[in-house]
């Protein structure tokens, strides 16, 4: 395992999909608002961080690989703040659009004593214009054919940046490559990624993307979702995170289920980026597909008993995969 992840700092992976800037306000509540019956937070920090597919590339950047980001942001204030928390991070921008019709996505989390109270968010889930969503695909093409890429991640919000039209040809562009396709999915395009090498949604967007009740105390339930995806996009596997439930993975011929190990939840928030993050690393690095649902999953609720969108820490991680053997 040591060796393994020593392999990580030889990628190159590349993240295609929604990026977004998390912002926080962190305060203390003494008191219920006397207009209504809602806390006050008395704020005493305010921080933003990258997110989104963002997080994913951060995630990337922790397990010691080279991330690069490709999507698009606003030509706004919170777009400029955007990239100026991409070079605070060392990451490249060299694959990030600015548009002057489209907003920066932005999600404010209000955190009181710890504990996220709300969020708010700007944003928009049009999708891109043809014109801009050509020049995205061109970007991307261009840089699998002049950077040594071992991965690429479709991290999908649907919020927009993530077509038919790119998704075809970037998976076709990757096959000639033999460069590895992972998914994080979303529901606009659930039934759109065919022909990847890993197709990892959670239970909820399994169940909203086929269409279907998943009952998991009948895992025949489980299984059939499963091939019928499988089926349906000649996916190489599939990876469905199932939270307390562990992680279910299916190959050609085989199929798994992984329990998740006890953690104490502070936010979920993130976890799934991490997840992805370290799925990608791990194919890209040789792993096989059972152990890297194990350690993804793993890395997944590591980032979980932190309050907020974290990284996953490269060392915790490496420590407690050992420990898995």
């Amino acid at each position: 395992m040591i060796d393994l992840f020593r392999k990580f700092s030889e990628l190159n992976i590349l993240i295609i999909g929604d990026v977004m800037m998390d912002s926080y306000l962190w305060g203390n509540v003494d008191r219920i608002s006397p207009e209504a019956p809602v806390p006050v937070v008395s704020v005493h920090k305010r921080e933003n961080r990258l997110g989104g597919a963002a997080n994913v590339a951060l995630n990337i950047q922790s397990l010691g690989a080279t991330p690069l980001i490709c999507s698009v942001i606003g030509n706004d204030i919170e777009g400029a703040a955007f990239l100026h928390l991409l070079e605070d991070h060392e990451l490249s921008a060299e694959g990030i659009i600015s548009l002057n019709d489209r907003p920066t996505t932005v999600k404010t989390r209000v955190i009181g004593q710890n504990q996220q109270m709300l969020r708010i968010d700007e944003e928009t889930d049009a999708l891109l214009s043809q014109e801009h969503s050509g020049q995205l695909i061109d970007k991307i093409k261009t840089l699998i054919n002049s950077k040594e890429i071992h991965a690429i991640i479709f991290q999908d919000y649907d919020k927009g940046v993530i077509s038919q039209q790119l998704i075809t040809e970037i998976v076709s562009e990757s096959k000639k490559k033999n460069i590895i396709t992972v998914v994080d999915p979303k529901k606009r395009n659930f039934l759109k990624y065919a022909n990847v090498t890993l197709f990892k949604p959670n239970l909820k967007e399994l169940r909203e993307g086929l269409k279907v009740e998943i009952d998991m105390r009948q895992m025949k339930d489980l299984e059939s979702a499963v091939k019928q995806i499988k089926t349906h996009l000649n996916a190489d596997y599939i990876m469905v995170t199932l939270s307390e439930l562990g992680v279910f993975m299916q190959s050609n011929d085989q199929k798994r289920l992984i329990p998740a190990h006890i953690r104490k939840i502070a936010d979920v928030s993130g976890a799934g980026d991490t997840v992805i993050a370290t799925a990608a690393v791990c194919l890209a690095s040789g792993l096989d597909v059972f152990t890297t649902a194990a350690v993804s999953n793993l890395a997944g609720g590591l980032v979980c008993e932190h309050v907020g969108v974290v990284s996953i820490d490269k060392a915790h991680l490496l420590k407690e995969s050992i420990a898995l053997k």
